[in-house]
């Protein structure tokens, strides 16, 4: 993988535990959240965990859990907000990087959850995910999402 790549999908989920819905563009806010998305009103269950701002996860990630686990994910159901394809997520942790017009800072890994494997009444997605969990993410400047949006290390 390199140090660009690519919106494979957007999804954002209105409340907590609330199926996530797939949208073609989103505004981000600095500082804030997706419009339309549980966090943006700090509605999350880590909406006070700095990073919460956006989530994403490796598409090339989900499809090697599929592989290794025999796990199928729906779209979305991983809950979170963008899936990439071509980055490694993991490098980004500390480092400023472009989605589209929008600037983010990587905060930390987002490890899996028990929640997300209780949400899911899947036993083993949480294991499966562990190191594959994606990236949580501060706003540092908003603009819009477009699903297709290059992603950048800058």
């Amino acid at each position: 993988m390199s140090s660009t790549g690519t919106v494979r999908a957007i999804h954002v989920a209105p409340e907590q535990g609330a199926p996530t819905e797939r949208v073609d563009r989103v505004r981000a806010a600095a500082e804030c959240g997706l419009e339309g998305d549980r966090y943006y009103s700090a509605d999350g269950t880590f909406a006070d965990r700095e990073g919460s701002d956006v989530t994403l996860i490796e598409g090339e990630a989900l499809a090697a859990v599929e592989r290794d686990y025999d796990i199928d994910f729906e779209p979305g159901v991983h809950r979170r907000n963008l899936t990439t394809t071509g980055i490694a997520l993991n490098h980004l942790v500390d480092d400023r990087f472009r989605i589209g017009e929008v600037v983010c800072k990587g905060i930390e890994h987002c490890e899996p959850c028990s929640y997300l494997e209780r949400h899911l009444e899947a036993q083993g997605i949480r294991e499966a995910l562990v190191h594959r969990g994606g990236l949580r993410a501060r706003l540092l400047e908003g603009g819009v999402v477009t699903s297709g949006d290059r992603i950048e290390r800058i």
